[in-house]
């Protein structure tokens, strides 16, 4: 019989350390820019355009990782019969970390040997490897390095099932997902569930992110002839499927998206299968329309993002399956409605001279073959509808005091998904006395509470008596919602009330956002002084100044750091382009020399290779700063 037992994994892991304190008002650049919309069909235009968050509020970002990894145990919860073992990571987003197939003695999926975040999520942490679940909006989850409450329910046969849920705070939506393995199954089945409570729409984002090992003749296969190509060059276009080698990772040389097209009256899945013809593959309900694979691409950015991820282990690559046909899109969940479907993931075997011939369809008939019988996931999935709303057993991890946050505040309960009182905790302290009439306050150089920005607390924030506290929450507030002016105004009000370095850093934002750059530069300079100590306070500062052309001012916030702030990868970065603007190249060419590590390097940031471009001249940049997505040329 299937058994579901709690364990350990001890890995090489990096502690994700604390929150940053300074609220994201503003995302960085995306990754994904598309300029061609007028080039696209409507439907798709008009998803592209709609839902998109300019924020990740009420969420901070996790930037206070490092790249040390001392040997420490993670929370791991199995789901095993005599075929599969799946592993899942309750503490790190219910991540599925690992899928063995016994028979073949076969590790499904890429596991990777440790834990590394790094700068690649919505909210910064993200790590390489398994199964990610990803709600929220375009990018990786908010709560990918996050823990997920975690329960046993009932399957429909008798079989345990694993159940994680959690509240997704930028939508505010609760979800869960149903881990169940039928007794002698081949196929991990995972029951997926996203519930709007509220009376009004929500965008919903939804792709299931699948990563397997890159091998030289590994070909990734799916039933479109189609696909939506994204280069990371501003456009998306439309290509021929399979083209010349685009199903085989290893030919490519920079990094690429395939968005497949797959036609209404054909199943919905995709594998992965090696030079043999074995691996995994992916198949769901029709629901889950979307499937994509993503590359880093051969190029020295490429191999060096993946040893950045998973540092001695081999590259991998991406297949996912989503609810929109890209991830540039989001879908409109309507008031008080839930959405449902069944995902199974499980090893194919097939003829390996069938599935790397040229003749397409026959490949991907072959692969379809080795699938899970559409009949079979439908009544599966019928079965799982029977007990998605039950009420869970004992919970054996548990998540956020958000969703038991939240539900106080609608005065609502959700069964299947109990967020209960006992995970409230010193976070939300502060807004279960403002439920209660209590005003925020505090000491105005301590760092304030994370602030809450729906339009339920926003309210609330509007309606309390005002001090420097309150009005610092209601600009956030007010920010998230799109009123920028009214949000300045608050912030004003906030410094007028206690000369504070939360508002004065938030000013100093709205003015860079707005091109006011010496404003802003001369904003942080009053934030910084207040709160020296704090460093992603320092950095934000001095790339201020470089940015309003103060680069004298540049360098004495520089050196008014602390030994251990002036070592950071960060700031070394930001010293060698202060040493460049003053016309020293040959200092900014010295500290590169000298070496140091940028551990929060951002995905398609490209600031290393372009300092050092302008310090070096036609030197070769070394491999150790290139992360460029694409080769040069």
């Amino acid at each position: 019989m299937t058994s579901l037992y709690h364990t350990e994994l001890v890995l090489p892991a990096a502690l994700l350390g604390e929150e940053n304190p300074l609220p994201p008002l503003v995302k960085p650049e995306q990754v994904q820019q598309v300029a061609n919309l007028d080039e696209l069909p409507a439907d798709l235009a008009e998803g592209l355009g709609y839902g998109r968050l300019d924020t990740v509020l009420p969420c901070r970002l996790q930037d206070g990782y490092s790249r040390e990894r001392p040997t420490r145990s993670l929370p791991a919860l199995v789901l095993e019969n005599t075929r599969l073992r799946a592993t899942v990571l309750p503490s790190l987003g219910g991540r599925l970390y690992s899928l063995y197939h016994k028979p073949s003695r076969r590790e499904l999926l890429y596991r990777n040997p440790v834990f590394q975040p790094a700068n690649l999520a919505l909210r910064d942490a993200w790590f390489a490897g398994g199964v990610e679940w990803n709600l929220g909006s375009t990018g990786h989850t908010t709560l990918t390095c996050a823990p997920m409450f975690a329960a046993e329910a009932a399957g429909p046969d008798g079989s345990p099932i694993l159940r994680l849920w959690e509240w997704e705070r930028t939508r505010d939506l609760p979800y869960q997902l149903d881990f169940w393995l039928p007794d002698e199954s081949d196929f991990l089945l995972v029951g997926v569930r996203i519930r709007n409570p509220h009376a009004h729409d929500v965008p919903v984002y939804w792709w299931s992110n699948i990563a397997v090992t890159r091998t030289e003749r590994g070909r990734v296969l799916v039933p479109a002839k189609q696909a939506w190509h994204y280069g990371y060059g501003g456009r998306l276009d439309l290509v021929e499927v399979p083209g010349d080698d685009l199903t085989y990772p290893a030919r490519h040389r920079n990094a690429a998206d395939y968005f497949f097209e797959i036609p209404a009256e054909s199943r919905r899945w995709i594998a992965a299968v090696d030079g043999d013809g074995a691996g995994m593959a992916q198949v769901s309900t029709d629901r889950l329309r979307g499937r994509k694979l993503f590359v880093w691409g051969e190029s020295a950015g490429g191999r060096r993002w993946q040893e950045w991820l998973a540092p001695g282990a081999p590259g991998y690559l991406e297949i996912q399956a989503g609810l929109a046909r890209t991830q540039l899109e989001h879908l409109r969940l309507p008031a008080g409605e839930s959405w449902d479907w069944l995902e199974a993931y499980g090893p194919v075997a097939a003829d390996p001279s069938v599935v790397h011939s040229r003749e397409w369809m026959s490949a991907t008939d072959a692969v379809e073959r080795m699938l899970i019988s559409e009949s079979a996931l439908d009544e599966y999935h019928d079965a799982w509808r029977k007990v998605a709303d039950t009420a869970p057993s004992v919970v054996v991890h548990e998540g956020s005091g958000w969703g038991a946050l939240e539900l106080r505040r609608m005065a609502a309960e959700l069964p299947a998904t109990p967020f209960p009182a006992s995970s409230l905790g010193p976070e939300q302290e502060p807004w279960l006395a403002l439920l209660e009439g209590a005003v925020p306050d505090g000491d105005p150089l301590d760092v304030p509470a994370a602030t809450l920005v729906n339009q339920g607390w926003a309210h609330r924030l509007e309606r309390a008596a005002e001090n420097w506290a309150v009005w610092y929450h209601r600009g956030v507030a007010r920010w998230a919602a799109g009123d920028h002016e009214a949000a300045k105004q608050a912030w004003s009000s906030s410094v007028s009330a206690a000369e504070n370095p939360w508002a004065l850093r938030n000013l100093a934002v709205a003015a860079r956002v707005e091109g006011r750059d010496v404003e802003s530069a001369r904003l942080y300079v009053r934030a910084l002084a207040l709160a020296p100590e704090l460093l992603p306070l320092a950095v934000e500062a001095i790339g201020a100044q470089l940015a309003a052309g103060l680069h004298d001012r540049a360098t004495e916030l520089l050196d008014s750091l602390s030994p251990e702030a002036r070592a950071a990868g960060r700031v070394c970065l930001l010293e060698a382009m202060t040493l460049l603007a003053q016309g020293d190249p040959g200092g900014a060419l010295a500290i590169f020399e000298e070496g140091f590590e940028i551990a929060g390097i951002r995905e398609g940031e490209t600031s290393l290779s372009d300092t050092w471009a302008a310090v070096a001249g036609d030197r070769p940049l070394p491999e150790r700063y290139d992360f460029r997505m694409s080769a040069p040329g």
